[in-house]
């Protein structure tokens, strides 16, 4: 009688308790030649199942999210906020409101905050453009001249969009991306402050530079 191991049935071990193990070797090393554990078997079928479940539930019904999807949806929550803000604010926002809002200290200082950590590189903190005598890349906002137009909401609408002329080297960025509405008109309130608010219906001169 043949008691040698066959290639399908591996080593059978003396101890029927023992592992079976293949026949052949490599490097000096035996494969077990038996069924896996039942545990590691079930896991394994369930991480299929798993899968497949969620490859239907997330990509035919939109039942999950990714940690990009949720992102985007409160990106696209909070840009939706501000618009309905910005709409809100411009329905009742004109000249008159911004110099109301200049005249009023506590607004103004909410405004001023926004200013010196924003806008102090360009216009300095005193609002003169220069510091230590050195000009800075900003125009000068504590004068009577104003380059693209010489009411409050030209200013709100300068600071919102950024520079009009895209073609300068150096050009205000749109802040409506950073400051909502509200900060933007502080800001402005802010500015406004160090003016005087017009007697008369004429704006101050506007400069041709």
């Amino acid at each position: 009688m043949n008691n040698e191991p066959s290639a399908h049935h591996g080593t059978q071990p003396v101890d029927p308790n023992a592992p079976v193990l293949r026949p052949h070797v490599y490097d000096g090393i035996q494969e077990y030649d038996q069924k896996l554990p039942n545990w590691w078997l079930f896991t394994f079928y369930f991480a299929i199942a798993w899968f497949v479940l969620y490859w239907f539930l997330y990509y035919n019904l939109g039942k999950f999210q990714t940690d990009h999807d949720r992102v985007t949806s409160q990106i696209d929550a909070i840009n939706q906020v501000k618009a309905w803000e910005l709409e809100a604010m411009l329905a009742k926002l004109d000249d008159k409101v911004l110099w109301e809002w200049s005249r009023n200290p506590q607004i103004a200082d909410q405004g001023a905050a926004t200013y010196q950590k924003l806008c102090v590189t360009c216009h300095a903190p005193d609002l003169s453009a220069t510091l230590a005598g050195a000009k800075l890349p900003g125009l000068p906002l504590n004068d009577a001249e104003w380059k693209y137009g010489a009411k409050p909401m030209d200013l709100f609408k300068m600071v919102q969009k950024g520079s009009p002329d895209k073609t300068q080297a150096v050009q205000m960025p749109p802040w409506e991306q950073v400051l909502s509405a509200s900060d933007i008109a502080k800001v402005v309130a802010f500015v406004l402050s160090h003016h005087t608010e017009p007697a008369t219906a004429d704006p101050p001169k506007v400069s041709a530079n």
